[in-house]
C-alpha cells in the first residue's frame, strides 16, 4: 500500500484503472485513459479525435494529495502513462478551437480564407515534394552512375508525403463537417462566468455542439478534481464540498453532502435532456445515440474507499444498451465496463485494459 493519498489515485485512476505512481515530481506515470483507447480509431472520422474539458483550475505540477502529483487529478485523458492530454478550462477558447471567434459571419468568412491558405500550402508542398523528389533522383544518378533512388531515400519520401496525406484528410474532414454542420448562429462565449451553475452548464453547451456538429465523437468533461474543497455559496452551501464528504456521519454535514451532490446530479441531468432533444442524422436524438459516463473513483467520501463506485451509464448507445435500469456487478473491476463499451464503440483488437477480467455482461 502506498499509504495517504485516496483522491490522487482515484483521480488519475478513474479513466486508466491502473494504479499510479506515487510521486509528486514529473516522473508520474498512469496508464493509457479509455476515451483515448477509443478515440485513436473512432477519432480519425472527425477533426478533432477527443475534446477534454474541465470545468476546475489546471495543475500539472506540485503535490496535490499525500505525495500524489496534481497532475492525476486535474487531468483525466492519458493518451501514454506518461502524458496526459490537458483539459480546456475556458469555453471561449473550446469554442474558438472548434468554430473559430467572432460573429457567425465572420467564421464562416475565416473559414473559407483558412481553406484557400491550407489549399495552397498544400499546393505548395505537393510541388516542393515532387522536387526533392526529381534531385535525389538527380543526386542517385550522379554518385552511382545510374538513375534511381535508395531504400533510404524512399522511405523518408515516403515519411514525408504520409504526413502530407494525413494533414489533407484532417482538412478535408474539416471542410464536410462545415458544409454538413454549419457554424453554430451564436457568439462567441465571453469566457468563465462567476457562477459556477453557469460555467458548467456553458462549458456543456460547448460539448453539445461539438457532438451536434460531429466535429469530435469522444469527449471527457471533469466537473472537479477528486477531493476539490470547492464552496457552494450560490446554493446555500458555504462550506466545501471535500471538508463535507468529511461528515463523521454528522447529520448536518450529510445533509450538504446531499445537497451539493444533487447539484452535479442536476447538471448531469441538464447536458442529458440537451442531447435527447437534439435529432441526429438517423432521426434518433444524440442520446439515444450516444454513452454517457457519469461518476467517481471514491464511492465513499467519508472513508475514502474505491469499492462500489458511483456509476451512472445513460444513453441508448445506438441499440447497444438498455438504459433505465438499476444493475449490481458485484465485485467487478470498472475495467471490465470500459472494455465492454470499447467494443461497443466498434474499436477492434483490445482483448484486455488496465485490470479487467474480462467483458461486463449485462449492460
Amino acid at each position: 500500500m502506498d499509504g495517504a493519498g485516496d483522491h490522487g489515485r482515484a483521480g488519475g485512476s478513474f479513466l486508466t484503472t491502473v494504479r499510479v505512481k506515487k510521486t509528486q515530481g514529473a516522473d508520474f506515470r498512469a496508464g493509457v485513459s479509455v476515451d483515448q483507447i477509443i478515440a485513436q480509431q473512432v477519432g480519425q472520422a472527425t477533426p478533432f479525435k477527443s475534446l477534454e474539458i474541465s470545468c476546475d483550475t489546471l495543475r500539472t505540477a506540485g503535490d496535490c494529495d499525500s505525495g500524489y502529483a496534481c497532475v492525476y487529478q486535474h487531468n483525466m485523458a492519458w493518451s501514454s502513462p506518461t502524458a496526459p492530454v490537458a483539459p480546456e478550462v475556458d469555453p471561449r477558447l473550446l469554442f474558438e478551437r472548434l468554430f473559430g471567434s467572432g460573429s457567425p459571419a465572420e467564421r464562416k468568412q475565416n473559414l473559407l480564407m483558412r481553406q484557400r491558405q491550407q489549399r495552397s500550402i498544400l499546393d505548395y508542398v505537393a510541388n516542393e515534394s515532387r522536387s526533392i523528389s526529381r534531385e535525389l533522383a538527380g543526386a542517385a544518378k550522379d554518385n552511382r552512375g545510374a538513375a534511381g533512388l535508395t531504400a533510404r531515400d524512399k522511405d523518408k519520401l515516403d515519411q514525408y508525403l504520409t504526413s502530407i496525406r494525413e494533414i489533407e484528410q484532417r482538412i478535408e474532414r474539416a471542410e464536410k463537417s462545415a458544409v454538413s454542420h454549419p457554424t453554430p448562429g451564436m457568439e462567441t462565449p465571453a469566457g468563465i462566468p462567476t457562477s459556477f451553475t453557469e460555467y458548467v452548464r456553458l462549458n456543456m453547451d460547448m460539448l453539445h455542439l461539438a457532438f451536434e456538429t460531429d466535429n469530435t465523437r469522444v469527449a471527457t468533461f471533469l466537473l472537479a478534481g477528486d477531493g476539490s474543497n470547492r464552496s457552494f455559496d450560490e446554493i446555500g452551501i458555504p462550506d466545501g464540498h471535500h471538508y463535507c464528504t468529511h461528515h463523521g456521519n454528522k447529520p448536518d454535514l450529510i445533509a450538504k453532502t446531499c445537497v451539493i451532490d444533487k447539484w452535479y446530479a442536476s447538471q448531469f441531468g441538464y447536458f442529458l435532456e440537451k442531447m435527447n432533444q437534439t435529432k441526429d442524422v438517423d432521426g434518433k436524438s444524440l442520446l439515444d445515440n450516444s454513452m454517457i459516463l457519469y461518476g467517481c473513483g471514491n464511492g465513499d467520501g467519508n472513508r475514502h474507499t474505491h469499492a462500489n463506485l458511483p456509476i451512472i451509464l445513460a444513453g441508448g448507445g445506438g441499440g447497444y444498451l438498455t438504459p433505465g435500469r438499476y444493475v449490481k456487478h458485484s465485485d467487478a473491476p470498472l475495467a471490465n465496463l470500459y472494455l465492454s463499451l470499447i467494443d461497443r464503440m466498434g474499436v477492434k483488437g483490445v482483448e484486455r485494459f488496465g485490470d479487467s477480467a474480462g467483458r461486463l455482461a449485462n449492460i
